[in-house]
């Protein structure tokens, strides 16, 4: 319990250690950043980032190694609050902020881990386990597949038993950007309009996804 308490106060943390290389730039001396994060009630294992300086004559940091999933923009964040020092000629130095960099990192791989979990809750909700659906009879209009299409889970792909399928796209904090369903003869505009409403939210659309096979399973 105490060990839970301590990681949800502090998910990021900062720590020093030594690269055992002889080779090593800046005689070896590594930041690491520790970041920890919860999906569905249980932490996960943590993600690191690793820094060192290797810029000649400049205390710049520069990301050397991480354990972030490729779909979080690690490069591009390192890109826009730790860029790489400019020449000695150069008018103005360039500036770091690792303290926004950390936070701002943290947060997408939040966001990625809510994607995956809301993918990973309409798959609960409509009744399919990690290889399919569960136990008893399949009726046309069960969802038999559904799982994330992407790299960075904004698009969840749908597919019933009678052979229609549907597209989810989500915007980064997860909310739903775009429903679509596709029948034998294209859009199937009168199914998209009854499972989705612009207000909804993943878990609406999978509460509504069940009642539709319920509805007519008889």
């Amino acid at each position: 319990m105490q060990q839970c308490t301590y990681r949800i106060a502090t998910p990021v943390t900062a720590f020093k250690i030594r690269d055992p290389d002889p080779n090593a730039v800046d005689g070896g001396h590594v930041l690491g950043i520790r970041f920890e994060v919860m999906s569905q009630g249980h932490f996960l294992r943590p993600y690191y980032v690793m820094l060192n300086r290797p810029y000649p004559n400049s205390s710049h940091l520069r990301v050397h190694r991480h354990t972030v999933p490729p779909a979080v923009p690690v490069g591009g964040l390192a890109a826009r609050y730790l860029p790489a020092p400019r020449s000695e000629a150069a008018a103005q130095q360039t500036t770091q902020d690792l303290d926004r960099f950390a936070r701002a990192l943290r947060r997408e791989i939040v966001r990625f881990h809510n994607r995956l979990g809301l993918t990973a809750d309409l798959r609960k909700t409509v009744g399919l386990q990690k290889k399919g659906r569960a136990g008893g009879g399949v009726t046309p209009n069960d969802v038999v597949e559904a799982g994330i299409a992407d790299v960075e889970a904004k698009h969840v792909k749908l597919a019933w038993a009678d052979g229609r399928s549907g597209r989810i796209l989500m915007d980064q904090d997860g909310k739903v950007e775009k429903f679509v369903v596709f029948g034998p003869e294209g859009r199937d505009w009168r199914m998209t309009r009854l499972l989705f409403d612009s207000r909804d939210g993943v878990d609406d659309i999978a509460r509504k996804l069940r009642r539709y096979a319920a509805s007519r399973s008889g």
